[in-house]
């Protein structure tokens, strides 16, 4: 297969160009293994965007369905994850806004649990880890109040934050992704 590599175990590993153009052919394997690529991390991001591992599931699907469906129309003029992440993020802002609108009120097992006395999801951790409950306890408030502080943000300045701080993305890659200026993109991580 052209444009291949050999990884760290020995697999042969297809450059991800070639796999977009297998893929845009046709080849379900590409895009499998494209999937395979950027899945965890379109999760990753779909969950700090939407907070709730189920709907980022379901966007994170959304997603790859998405760009199953409008690969031909993909110029390649940025990177696959670049064209993913945007349609993510998309979807997850989408999600947020019909979720919003919906106003619905789930019950949650977990919270009446904890009303109960029994301890929440964070309560197992120092046990699994054999870690210092204290340091525990310290670094569940201090997700707890990153997770309020992001909640307060618009969905662009929540957007530009995760993805300078959690992706590690460059200027110019949040500027290709979000379709605006290198400048607009700085005040926005200024402003958040």
């Amino acid at each position: 297969m052209p444009n291949a590599s050999i990884s760290q175990d020995g697999q042969e590993q297809v450059d991800e160009k070639e796999l977009v153009r297998l893929a845009k052919e046709g080849d379900p394997e590409a895009f499998r293994q494209l999937f395979e690529r950027h899945n965890r991390r379109a999760y990753a991001l779909a969950l700090g965007v939407v907070k709730n591992p189920d709907d980022a599931l379901d966007v994170v699907q959304d997603a790859f369905i998405k760009a199953h469906r409008y690969l031909p129309k993909f110029e390649g003029t940025s990177s696959f994850y670049t064209w993913l992440y945007r349609i993510v993020m998309n979807l997850g802002i989408d999600h947020l806004r019909k979720k919003k609108r919906a106003k619905q009120v789930d019950f949650n097992d977990a919270i009446s649990h904890i009303e109960e006395g029994g301890g929440g999801e964070d309560s197992l951790l120092p046990k699994i880890l054999g870690s210092d409950p204290g340091k525990a306890l310290i670094r569940r408030e201090i997700r707890e109040q990153i997770s309020t502080a992001m909640a307060q943000l618009s969905d662009n300045h929540r957007a530009v934050l995760t993805m300078r701080e959690l992706e590690g993305m460059s200027y110019e890659e949040m500027a290709e992704t979000m379709k605006c200026s290198k400048g607009t993109i700085m005040s926005r991580l200024f402003h958040a």
